[in-house]
Order: C-alpha cells, then structure tokens, then sequence
C-alpha cells in the first residue's frame, strides 16, 4: 500500500530586526518601580533601567566602593558644613532622565529643594559621578552619552585602574563638549558650585 508523506509545517519568518525593534515593548520608569513595588526587582537586583531596557550593572568590589565612600566624606565636608547646605548627595539611588531612563549612577549631587515625591530629574542635578574598574568603557561612552543627552552639566569618571578622572562638561545632544582628564596632583572644582572647595584627585581614586 502507497504511503504519502504529509508535507512540513510551514512557519512564517522571523521578521528583520528593524521590524523586531518596532514591535519591541520598552518599559517605561512607572513600570520599573512598579516591579519593585511588586517584589518582581528587590535591593538584590543590581540593574538600572536605560533607554527602556533593564542593564546588568557591574558588581561592586571594594576598591570601587572605598571610592564611593571616600568621594561622598570628601563632598559631605564641603556641602554641610553650610546653612543652609548648597547641595544634597545620593549614592547609588536612580535618577529620572527621561520616560524611559533611570540609572543608578554612583553619586550625584542634587537641588536640595527637589521635591520629594520622585527620584531627582536632569533639572535638580549639578554633578553626576561613575565610579568604575572594569567598565570603564561602558561609562565613558554609554552612559555618558545619555547624561549629556538629557542635559547633566557635568559628570566625572573616576578611572579606578588608571586612577585618573575624565570631567565632561558642556552637554549636547551627542555626547560632552568639553573633557579634561585629572590625574593625581590636580583638584577639582565643581561647575556648578563655584563656592565649594575643589577635591583632590588623589583622596578620590585612592580611597
């Protein structure tokens, strides 16, 4: 007896990547602290949210968090030591640049006025502050990127491997207008806080 053989199933292709990219779905700063408020992302979840995609951040090792600390001593000096204090300082908490943007940068310093209903937005901020080893690349280009994008007036790099610190000044649409490298010796001022007293590179990247 003759048997046939039922011909495959056919599948619709895969549409291109331009297609993909249309139909892509990107989470908004709402939806991601809703999924905090959901239990979906807790503290143990070291991601930030960019351009409506979730990031793996780096995890901290101590020589990075030594500079964290010591950068926020430094600044805290400087800052409350006034009445009332010219600055707040958060670390390591998001911030809101866009709809779709709140990363998590190492330390910022904010309008101490902001309101206090929402995480700061690009207008309550004067300095933002990447500490990194190894992902150095990502912060000077990725990240620095969108902070310049959403208008930040400055950020520091603090480059733990090569203890220097990248400043980028002036923002525009595709990246800082103005950077200047600092290595140990140099202090720097804030633009944005001409009274406060300028910081040793060397008390930065050593910790």
């Amino acid at each position: 007896m003759a048997t046939t053989t039922a011909p495959s199933p056919s599948f619709p292709s895969l549409p291109s990547n331009d297609q993909v990219h249309r139909r892509e779905r990107r989470l908004s700063v709402d939806d991601y602290l809703a999924m905090g408020r959901a239990g979906i992302l807790d503290e143990d979840d070291r991601v930030e949210l960019l351009n409506g995609r979730l990031i793996n951040m780096t995890p901290i090792g101590p020589p990075h968090s030594h500079s964290v600390n010591a950068l926020e001593r430094l600044l805290a000096r400087r800052l409350y030591d006034k009445d009332p204090a010219p600055a707040h300082i958060s670390v390591q908490n998001p911030i809101q640049l866009s709809e779709h943007s709140a990363p998590e940068p190492d330390l910022v310093l904010y309008d101490p006025e902001m309101p206090r209903d929402r995480h700061p937005h690009p207008e309550d901020i004067f300095l933002v502050v990447e500490v990194a080893e190894s992902s150095i690349d990502y912060d000077r280009t990725v990240k620095a990127a969108h902070y310049a994008a959403a208008g930040l007036p400055e950020c520091w790099l603090v480059d733990l491997s090569h203890e220097r610190v990248d400043v980028f000044r002036q923002p525009e649409d595709d990246g800082y207008a103005e950077r200047h490298r600092h290595r140990a010796g140099d202090e720097l001022p804030i633009s944005m806080l001409p009274d406060i007293k300028a910081l040793p590179v060397d008390e930065i990247v050593e910790g």
